[in-house]
This record gives structure tokens, sequence and C-alpha cells, in this order.
């Protein structure tokens, strides 16, 4: 059995405010850090612009779900939809799949949409991602209360908006649907690096379901989120202390013969 988070230290759940801050501006900073190199003609920038945009949004978003960022119920529903738009996704789709995968996992695919792409090997969750976001949108959209099914209809008509735009100003610049194609090519990796690198070849305990990754380059690069193994074990934790939730698991991870994966 797990250790309580009791005793692990409720100070893990800890969330100050400039480190909230911080969190919810980090996907905002990224998107001026993206015009202004895509003003200044440094178009080979972006790309990795966006990949830090990517893993901002992604790792605040993953908190606002949880409920471990210490915003209130209307700021959260706020953020849902400002961090997705931000990536053109749908935060409230994200929310209903995700924690849905935290109770389903590793159970019949269809009761988990999110945790779907680790049945279907490397092959298969690589060629999945096109279709990903728009099943897990539907997903949610069909179980979602009436009061949320505005959020899900507006975050979806966002993409179309934005990609219009981007066209439209295209005689401009192609700034605008520059950002688009890579929002949308980018988030075609989510089956493979957010769902089967760290589920496949799942076992049948909480401890074999997932990996945790550990390192000073790599999950600093990513905020934290390859601490996957710990997340799924307390998810009510704010990914900003998911390495030190690491260090005081790991005696118990030892004595229960789990290996963390070694990276730079």
């Amino acid at each position: 059995m797990k250790p309580a988070l009791d005793d692990l230290g409720t100070d893990l759940l800890a969330t100050p405010r400039g480190q909230r801050r911080l969190a919810l501006a980090r996907p905002a900073l990224g998107v001026v850090a993206y015009v202004l190199a895509a003003a200044l003609g440094l178009w080979w920038l972006t790309p990795l612009i966006m990949f830090g945009i990517f893993v901002a949004v992604v790792t605040v978003t993953h908190d606002v779900v949880h409920r471990s960022i210490g915003l209130g119920p209307r700021a959260g529903e706020w953020a849902l939809f400002l961090c997705g738009l931000v990536l053109l996704e749908s935060g409230h789709a994200y929310r209903a799949t995700h924690l849905q995968h935290h109770r389903a996992f590793p159970s019949a695919p269809d009761d988990d949409p999110e945790g779907y792409p680790a049945h279907l090997g490397l092959v298969g969750a690589a060629c999945y991602g096109p279709v990903f976001l728009v099943r897990l949108w539907w997903w949610a959209y069909r179980r979602a209360r009436p009061g949320q099914r505005g959020w899900l209809l507006l975050e979806a008509a966002m993409p179309v908006l934005v990609i219009g735009a981007g066209v439209a100003l295209l005689p401009v610049t192609p700034l605008l649907l520059w950002y688009a194609a890579m929002a949308v090519a980018g988030s075609w990796v989510y089956p493979l690096l957010t769902v089967y690198l760290p589920h496949h070849d799942f076992g049948d305990t909480p401890l074999t379901q997932t990996r945790t990754l550990r390192g000073r380059v790599i999950p600093a690069v990513f905020l934290e989120l390859t601490y996957h193994l710990e997340h799924h074990l307390y998810p009510q934790v704010p990914s900003h202390q998911l390495a030190e939730l690491g260090r005081r698991l790991d005696p118990f991870l030892a004595a229960s013969g789990v290996r963390p994966h070694r990276v730079i």
C-alpha cells in the first residue's frame, strides 16, 4: 500500500502565489516570444518557442484540471478555456477525459479515451494523432452537463476561427497561420508522447501502470511532467512539487521493486 500523503508531507500540496502566477503567465509569455521572433524574421526559432508553449500549457492545464494550483471554480473555468485557446484545444474536454483516465485506466479503451493509445502499440499510437483530440472532445461532449456544453462548443469553434483568420491574413503575414499549423500538428504527438510512452506494457497494479523518468535536464525541460508514476499515485500534488514527491517516495519505490528510468 502506498504511503499516505499525510505521512509524506502535506506541504507538497502548497502552491505559492508566485508559483501560481508564473505557471499561468508562461503560456502568454510564450506567445509574446513567438510574435517577437516572427516579427524579427527568426522563423527558425518559432518551432522551439512552440515546444515551450506546449510544455507550459500542458503543465498548467494539468494542474488546473486537478485543482492543485489554487484557483477557484470560476477562475478554473476561464483558465481551462484560455490555456486551451493558446494551443487551439478544448480545456474542458481535456478535464473530462483526463479525470476519467485517472478513474478508469487501464480498463476497456472505450471507458478511457485518453488512455486508448496505450493499447495501440508504437505505430498505432503515432498514427492516432490526427483524431485524438477530436475523439476526446466528442467523448466529453456526449457526457457533458448542459452548462459545460457551451464551453465545449466555443472551444471547438476557436480553431476554425483562428485558422480562418490566419488564411485571411496570409497576404500580410504568415504569423497566425504558421502558429495555428504548428499548434495543430504538435497536438498529433500527444498519443505517442503523453500516453503510449508513459503507459505501454502496463501491469495490473498502480506501481506498474506507468513510469517515472528521473534526471536533471529532461524533467526540468518538461516542467517535471516526466514524474508520471508519482502523478498517478498522488494526482492532487501540483506539478512543481513532483520532483520533491519523487524524492520522498524513493524508499517506498525501492522497497516495492520500482526502478525509475534514468535520463540526462
